[in-house]
């Protein structure tokens, strides 16, 4: 085997790995106090970024998609669809702007930095998102109204009246603390791991 081809099969054994480990820690969801139940944290996406700090960000996409590609075999949908296909564009919202400044400065400076500027970016893009695509999503796709969206998150969130409320007080605050839980786990373990992740 080529020198090339080898290191090639490395690269996507590394890819399937992590994928699968990651879309086995999906499973695992927590739910949080202040948002309604379909926003669950999971620690898929601390798998995913030390594989984009390991890999690049093209490869952090790349396990994004497997990730819930294998969810949907393992687990099914609840959503149409439209759960997982939240799930992959907050996690390349994350991912990807993480794993593509670490790319360039490969440093403990340098994954702070990283991962500061992916929680804003989910942060800023899942509000986005959710607010103009998603939870239209949900209310076509699967037959909910606005007002049963907004009453499930008001029962547990007082704070959420409407659909602004529902992103500010919910899926911002949700986000923010899926960043920084990810984050912090890729911070603990990427170093401890950097080697074998780099075999």
């Amino acid at each position: 085997m080529t020198n090339a081809k080898h290191t090639a099969l490395k690269y996507i054994t590394k890819i399937a790995i992590l994928s699968a480990l990651a879309a086995v820690l999906m499973l695992f969801q927590i739910p949080v106090w202040f948002a309604p139940a379909f926003y669950e944290i999971d620690l898929s996406d601390a798998v995913i970024l030390m594989g984009g700090f390991a890999l690049g960000p093209g490869a952090a996409i790349i396990m994004e998609f497997i990730k819930n590609l294998l969810n949907l075999l393992l687990n099914g949908t609840m959503t149409a669809g439209v759960g997982e296909f939240a799930n992959f564009l907050m996690g390349c919202s994350l991912v990807v702007p993480a794993s593509l400044y670490y790319k360039y400065h490969k440093s403990l400076r340098g994954a702070v930095v990283a991962l500061v500027l992916g929680i804003l970016s989910l942060a800023v893009i899942s509000c986005l998102l959710n607010y103009f695509v998603m939870i239209p999503a949900y209310v076509y796709f699967m037959g909910f109204t606005l007002d049963k969206i907004v009453g499930m998150a008001s029962a547990v969130n007082p704070l959420v009246t409407n659909l602004p409320t529902l992103i500010v007080f919910a899926t911002a605050p949700f986000n923010l603390l899926k960043g920084i839980v990810c984050s912090v786990v890729n911070i603990l373990l990427y170093k401890r791991l950097s080697k074998i992740l780099h075999i």
